[in-house]
């Protein structure tokens, strides 16, 4: 954890970058897009790193967080603001992200904020979309860093990308057999083992 700072507010202009104090001991870094969403570098260090060697790492994960809880983190020092930079060049692309509404296989492709086309949940061109959902800084975002990290087992119900979401419906199915709302549809289609 870094120092708590009880007067810190978030700050959501895009370039702002903050490194994120995560599980084991782990510092993640993201920054704030054009459309104040995160993204998450694949760079976890035990020290704070330099923006710089921040900045030339690759992008992991972009992500919606709920800016109220920003702040809470900054106050109580699970995050800490490193300052504004010049956005990271994967983060001024158009971002993806899916809507799968409940009870239905059939999902709604987004880009830059507006829908874009319909296709189904297990298209292999979205397994690496994000689904629409916002995450709380300071409860969400350090167990997804390490889902989304890979090198450590990370708890089985965090979702994110399609391909694990569609895991973890797949568990809950499995580890709630008597309860009809979890059962699979069937025209569902395996993920197997796959990874998007």
């Amino acid at each position: 954890m870094f120092d708590a700072d009880p007067k810190a507010r978030a700050d959501l202009r895009a370039g702002t970058l903050y490194a994120i104090a995560g599980e084991s001991a782990w510092i993640y870094y993201g920054q704030v897009t054009l459309d104040k969403a995160i993204g998450f570098f694949r760079l976890r260090e035990h020290n704070l790193a330099g923006p710089e060697g921040v900045l030339s790492s690759n992008l992991m994960t972009t992500v919606v967080v709920a800016y109220p809880s920003i702040g809470r983190a900054l106050r109580s020092g699970r995050w800490k603001n490193l300052g504004c930079f010049p956005l990271h060049k994967e983060l001024q692309k158009i971002r993806y992200s899916v809507q799968w509404p409940v009870g239905t296989l059939n999902v709604t492709v987004w880009a830059g904020g507006k829908p874009s086309h319909d296709t189904r949940v297990e298209d292999p061109a979205i397994q690496n979309m994000e689904i629409m959902a916002v995450w709380d800084a300071e409860h969400h975002i350090p167990p997804r860093l390490t889902a989304d990290f890979g090198e450590e087992e990370a708890d089985w119900h965090i979702g994110g990308p399609i391909w694990r979401e569609r895991k973890v419906k797949e568990e809950t199915a499995r580890r709630f057999p008597d309860q009809p709302w979890h059962r699979l549809p069937q025209d569902w289609v395996p993920t197997g083992g796959e990874q998007g």
